[in-house]
């Protein structure tokens, strides 16, 4: 029996609308990188730049949140990418920072040439030191409060590691009680990070670049990233050779040489007896 033509046609947009509606969630599904590094390690950073401008210049088009800016100075960091054509434009404003920006500059510049929306992610020091010492609420906003649960006690286990991490990193000198209050600051700053990346993805894939602290797998971001963006998110660690302990924290990870520095343990150490 021959088919109605208008049936036949109606069919078909029906089966173009449901396969249109197919490739347009395929498209949307947002792609996040995760990307750690050694602040200080030239090596570390090329590297990573590297991997980032080679997907860059096939065509990718990622926003690019950074630590290195504090979230209260989103709006300037956009008029100054608006205005800039060099990356020294924006790391010499008046608002920015203390980093080691020469590290950073090939990034911003990639930003720039390529049209990259770059995202302040960082709570401030100020912040930090505020919820250090009055809780989250001292500077996160209630509804990112209630969307995270940081008015309920942390996992045990992400405690645990936030509290080793913090005292690992100061030397092993810092007290228990001290670190036990740090942990809340350390924690906004992920979740803020975590929330930055949210609301992009929305728009368009994003990079996070952030310290490998941050980008950890048992402790970072990517455990207050909604479960279908874990699941998109790919974790890079950038590390020396002489840290090469906890390589299960990174889906790619990449060693380099140790930079030579001077042992920051040795200033702390003789700060804390004083």
């Amino acid at each position: 029996m021959a088919v109605p033509s208008k049936i036949v046609y109606a069919l078909c947009v029906v089966f173009l609308a449901a396969a249109c509606a197919t490739q347009t969630t395929q498209q949307t599904v947002p792609t996040v990188w995760l990307m750690g590094e050694v602040h200080d390690n030239p090596q570390a950073h090329k590297a990573r730049y590297e991997i980032i401008a080679a997907k860059v210049k096939t065509g990718w088009r990622p926003a690019i949140a950074m630590e290195q800016f504090d979230r209260e100075h989103q709006g300037l960091l956009r008029t100054a990418q608006d205005q800039c054509k060099q990356a020294s434009c924006i790391t010499s404003q008046p608002w920015v920072e203390n980093w080691q920006w020469e590290l950073y500059e090939p990034l911003i510049q990639l930003a720039i040439d390529y049209q990259l929306p770059l995202l302040a992610a960082n709570v401030s020091r100020e912040e930090a030191n505020r919820i250090v010492k009055g809780g989250y609420g001292a500077a996160l906003d209630p509804d990112t409060i209630a969307q995270y649960e940081l008015d309920k006690p942390l996992p045990k286990p992400l405690g645990e590691q936030h509290r080793r991490n913090i005292v690992e990193g100061h030397c092993n000198v810092l007290p228990q009680h001290v670190a036990e209050k740090m942990i809340p600051a350390q924690v906004a700053r992920d979740v803020w990070m975590a929330k930055v990346i949210e609301q992009q993805a929305t728009q368009r894939d994003v990079i996070l670049i952030a310290g490998n602290g941050h980008v950890q797998k048992d402790v970072g971001v990517v455990h207050w990233l909604p479960v279908k963006l874990q699941q998109t998110t790919t974790v890079y660690g950038f590390i020396e050779d002489s840290q090469a302990n906890g390589a299960e924290q990174f889906d790619v990870l990449r060693t380099v040489p140790a930079h030579s520095r001077e042992d920051p343990c040795e200033a702390f150490k003789a700060m804390m007896k004083k």
